[in-house]
């Protein structure tokens, strides 16, 4: 039988590294595994204890809602009012998904369908670049390229360039923009004026701007995402997938929110309301709570993420591998050194697990733009990344040439 939706799918090369991950494993290596990014922090304690009170209560045990919780929604919309200055109606601008990946495929299934083109970050987050596609549309990757260590903000004001370049060159014109800052994998950041200048240029074409902004309390060095939403007329064009994953360190609970233009909120709502009844209802009331009750974690959180990232910067620059030091998210974005780019990024993620007991995330996984780097998640704490440095350093001896 032909499979015509998922043909077109590539192997996911993120399952070459981690095979070989296992296999070192099962012959009792010790492998620092900074490849696939799944928070280590724990919940926050008032999810915990909220998720199991409500899970004794039957009544928790029925239907929910697609759209979430009345409660749920006013407790986003209130948590966008304090950190983002945005003002948002539960009721028709915030609907919560079962994660941002599944609100991001669905939301582009009511964006797109076949003919039409939606334009994307290159190298992107996988989902970005697929969901499109398994929407039926015509998916062009816009160059996003790694961040500069002298200026921060170039790539995202980059990226917003060239999504206007592109859009004026191709045909028929797109109508979705897909976003992400803090940028997964390269760490990109943007400044609330070029999001500005999006916006404005969006109201122009008539396109649909949406921001996946998983990595929106997760910034250091003073630094703070703007959310699209905040821009002057941001609601009139945008939507933005805000999520509990990494904020909140909720990965397995599949929490997140749809929230801005009311027409394309509306459009997700319908669309889910033929395809499932939300999310488990005591997750929902244990979200609420902790959005309410726990609204200073997401800073925890980036205190650890930060910690982490000067322990992996700090000791690769000792052994001569310079990278630069992201801004946000929960990744570091590392150029093959000089005497390894020959092999791309999938040989040298292997040499990293054989040679190393290392194991990242091999750049070309996000795309052609993304080959010639790797991914390190920092999701082992600051005395296993220090241990990942010594063994890189043993088992590179080229480094650094």
């Amino acid at each position: 039988m032909e499979f015509r939706r998922i043909g077109g799918l590539p192997p996911y090369v993120f399952t070459i590294i981690d095979g070989l991950k296992q296999q070192a494993r099962r012959e009792g290596r010790d492998v620092v595994d900074l490849g696939f990014g799944n928070p280590d922090i724990p919940s926050p304690d008032v999810a915990v204890a909220k998720l199991a009170e409500a899970a004794h209560n039957p009544r928790n045990h029925r239907y929910s809602s697609s759209r979430g919780l009345p409660r749920l929604r006013q407790a986003v919309a209130r948590r966008y009012a304090e950190q983002f200055g945005v003002a948002l109606d539960p009721e028709t601008q915030v609907i919560s998904t079962i994660g941002a990946k599944e609100g991001f495929s669905h939301l582009m299934w009511v964006l797109l369908q076949p003919g039409d083109a939606a334009l994307v970050p290159q190298p992107s987050y996988p989902i970005h670049i697929w969901g499109p596609y398994l929407a039926g549309g015509d998916v062009r990757q816009v160059a996003m390229g790694a961040p500069d260590a002298a200026d921060p903000f170039l790539h995202g004001r980059a990226y917003v360039d060239n999504v206007m370049a592109q859009w004026e060159h191709g045909w028929p014109r797109p109508r979705v923009v897909v976003l992400s800052f803090p940028h997964n994998p390269t760490g990109a950041v943007v400044e609330a004026d070029d999001l500005q200048r999006l916006v404005d240029w969006a109201r122009d074409k008539d396109v649909v701007l949406v921001h996946d902004f998983a990595y929106a309390d997760v910034a250091f060095d003073g630094w703070r995402p703007p959310s699209i939403l905040a821009c002057d007329g941001g609601t009139d064009v945008a939507v933005e997938l805000y999520s509990m994953t990494k904020s909140f360190s909720m990965a397995g609970w599949r929490v997140a929110f749809l929230c801005g233009r009311a027409d394309v909120v509306a459009a997700l709502a319908k669309l889910k309301s033929y395809l499932d009844y939300g999310s488990f209802q005591p997750v929902q009331i244990a979200a609420t709570v902790t959005l309410t009750d726990a609204g200073e974690y997401p800073q925890h959180v980036s205190d650890v993420y930060r910690a982490r990232r000067d322990a992996l910067c700090d000791g690769l620059a000792r052994i001569g591998w310079d990278v630069p030091r992201p801004r946000g998210s929960m990744f570091v974005w590392a150029p093959v050194p000089p005497a390894y780019r020959d092999e791309g990024s999938v040989a040298f993620a292997t040499r990293l697990v054989t040679d190393c007991d290392v194991a990242v995330s091999p750049g070309v996984g996000f795309g052609p733009d993304g080959d010639g780097h790797v991914r390190f998640a920092l999701i082992e704490n600051e005395h296993r990344i220090g241990q990942a440095v010594r063994q890189l350093r043993k088992g590179l001896p080229l480094l650094g040439g």
